[in-house]
């Protein structure tokens, strides 16, 4: 194995290493989710050391300073106050989703009108109409962290890949037999996942444009679906209380996770992929052993549905998102409950961390957004000005710009 080069990960922290085994350019990750800007680096070089070969003594000074620079990008105050930078009426006919690339320099909108659009962020210019789905396009998705291709879900059954760069179509996904719902790509960008009202999901290759698996054994529709940070497994969530975890490899149903009462309206891994949390109408969310498939623990307090869940970068908090109104933070450790987010006045049905994990955005029907700080849960700040609810929030990579979706046809930028 040769070491070629390394490449830094903000969000979460870490160290990429690209090196040569057998001809073949190769990348894995050194993970540093428990780092602070008080840690100490030479222990933590030693530590890394110790379990890494590919670091050899002619690469620590150089390991030592990548550590530093994660340091000093943690230590730079995050006190960023948003302003509201401008209004795309993006569609004629209501919107459905929004999806930022990695970068944020473009995002990506679902819509009735049967297009998903390309925009530039910083002008707000529309740099391609993707055309070519027969009903409404429901789930977009860029396929990060590389964003050169973009995914489209439709009530039309099918899923379409685009080049992100010239709008063309490289595929179309045809195989499911009622509407396409929820997407995602792998992080390798190789497959394409696809959940559906079928009570299927699907894996296609992005290469080839072919069905690579079936994933059957929902007995309702499949409403959610998501990765893991390494590719190895999908979990999907559905309208018959469960959720499946699945080995990409081969297909196979790994574990059913079962004890929820309600539909389950989002599903998520952590980043070390040692947890699975889970979000359901029933009021609950979950924690799950993705090893044993067992509950560890269910997280209580909303008194309406749970509509979205989120862990932050680090793997260590919880985000809960309410029809309740409200939206609460547990410790991904302890579980106990750590704050309650009161505010709005409708139901918040998304929520997200910032990359930096300090703050908390959420999106309801109150036609507002919240952003809401970590530590204390004041709410810092109220992006108004939509007109209907908005059902769609998002960070840039950075965390210095945000879109709002709303049923309004509009997207509201904020940097």
């Amino acid at each position: 194995m040769k070491l070629k080069r390394f490449l830094l990960r903000y969000y979460p922290p870490g160290i990429i290493l690209e090196y040569e085994k057998g001809g073949c350019s190769r990348t894995k990750s050194i993970d540093l989710l428990d780092l602070t800007p008080t840690t100490n680096p030479d222990e933590l070089l030693e530590e890394i050391r110790r379990s890494e070969p590919l670091i050899t003594e002619s690469r620590a000074d150089q390991v030592r300073k990548l550590i530093v620079q994660l340091q000093q990008k943690q230590s730079q105050q995050n006190h960023h106050r948003f302003s509201f930078s401008k209004e795309l009426k993006a569609h004629i006919l209501p919107l459905t989703n929004v999806a930022f690339d990695k970068s944020g320099s473009r995002f990506i909108t679902g819509s009735y009108d049967r297009t998903c659009r390309v925009w530039d962020t910083a002008s707000g210019t529309e740099l391609h109409t993707l055309e070519g789905h027969r009903n409404v396009v429901y789930a977009v998705t860029f396929n990060n962290p590389y964003g050169d291709k973009i995914a489209t879900g439709s009530f039309d059954k099918t899923c379409k890949l685009w080049c992100a760069e010239t709008g063309k179509c490289f595929h179309t996904f045809r195989g499911h037999v009622l509407e396409v719902v929820c997407l995602a790509f792998n992080p390798q960008s190789t497959l394409v996942a696809t959940g559906s009202m079928d009570f299927t999901a699907k894996l296609w290759s992005v290469e080839s444009g072919e069905e690579v698996a079936t994933l059957t054994g929902h007995t309702a529709e499949v409403l959610t679906l998501c990765f893991n940070t390494v590719g190895s497994q999908l979990l999907t969530g559905s309208f018959d209380h469960t959720v499946v975890v699945w080995d990409v490899a081969s297909g196979r149903c790994v574990h059913i996770l079962t004890g929820h009462r309600g539909e389950i309206s989002s599903v998520q891994f952590n980043w070390d992929c040692s947890l699975i949390l889970s979000g359901s109408m029933d009021k609950t969310c979950k924690l799950w052993d993705p090893v044993t498939g067992k509950c560890v623990s269910t997280l209580v307090g909303h008194t309406e549905e749970v509509l979205d869940v989120c862990f932050d970068l680090s793997g260590q908090l919880i985000a809960t998102a309410s029809a309740d109104g409200t939206a609460q933070v547990f410790s991904a450790n302890t579980h106990q409950c750590l704050l309650t987010l009161k505010g709005h006045d409708g139901e918040i049905s998304k929520i997200c961390f910032s990359p930096q994990g300090s703050r908390i955005l959420t999106a309801s029907s109150d036609r507002t957004a919240r952003l809401w700080d970590v530590k204390s849960g004041a709410c810092l700040q109220i992006l108004g000005g939509h007109t209907d609810e908005i059902f769609s929030c998002v960070f840039n990579y950075e965390g210095d710009t945000i879109i709002t979706g709303s049923k309004d046809n509009t997207c509201r930028i904020w940097s």
